[in-house]
């Protein structure tokens, strides 16, 4: 895989030096000017960090994209028109969500890849991005991939992006698999839209509702990887 210039792959053990917090002359930058797309579970993360259910939520801070050749949909959030294109929950002080940021605010400057394999193992490297207007390489503490990642709460973010995966990078989506439009509202729905998703279980409107019904814990996180499994069936065993 071609590499652009200032991306380098990073080996498990590798050690570079860098740090972020308001000292940094550069603090918040990077928060501005970009596109910073949304897996399932930053929304979840990001909905109970702003105290919104889903759907508001995804109203409110969220564009859904999808181009021709795409067979999911796309989301990002939005930014705010200050001629910056800022993040929206950026100040000058940093994050006002930091507890909930997103999955890729944590890992930067490193960059995951994570591919599914037939076992369903996931093949992962890191990169590192260094991008000129950042000075947190300045820094002197040493990180590592793996130290970094704990430090920045990423494993978590890592299982749930994996989960999904599963159905991201399915066999059937590899070989061409074009999906009907409830299928991709059903996508959408289990995956980005947890409070909805539930209301519908919880009033039997869906299929799986009997089996909703027998699950001891409820919680977002459990619902996820509820939505991901109902998934499968939605989606790959017509």
């Amino acid at each position: 895989m071609q590499l652009p210039k200032n991306v380098n792959r990073i080996e498990a053990g590798d050690i570079f030096y860098f740090a972020c917090h308001p000292g940094v002359r550069c603090f918040t930058d990077c928060c501005r000017q970009l596109e910073l797309a949304l897996t399932p579970y930053d929304i979840l993360r990001l909905k109970r960090e702003t105290k919104l259910d889903s759907t508001s939520f995804l109203d409110q801070y969220v564009i859904q994209e999808q181009e021709a050749e795409d067979v999911f949909p796309r989301f990002y959030l939005t930014m705010v028109d200050d001629g910056q294109a800022s993040c929206a929950f950026v100040s000058d002080k940093g994050c006002t969500v930091y507890p909930g940021r997103p999955g890729a605010c944590r890992a930067y400057p490193m960059g995951r890849a994570a591919i599914r394999q037939e076992d369903n193992s996931i093949d992962e490297f890191f990169v590192l991005l260094k991008e000129p207007h950042c000075h947190g390489f300045e820094e002197q503490e040493k990180q590592d991939s793996d130290k970094y990642s704990t430090g920045q709460g990423l494993l978590e973010y890592n299982k749930f992006n994996d989960t999904v995966a599963t159905i991201l990078q399915h066999e059937k989506i590899r070989q061409g698999l074009q999906l009907s439009q409830q299928q991709i509202d059903s996508f959408v729905l289990a995956l980005y839209d947890l409070d909805s998703f539930r209301k519908q279980l919880e009033e039997g409107r869906l299929p799986a509702s009997e089996i909703y019904d027998s699950i001891a814990h409820k919680e977002d996180e459990q619902l996820l990887l509820f939505g991901v499994e109902w998934l499968r069936g939605e989606l790959f065993t017509q």
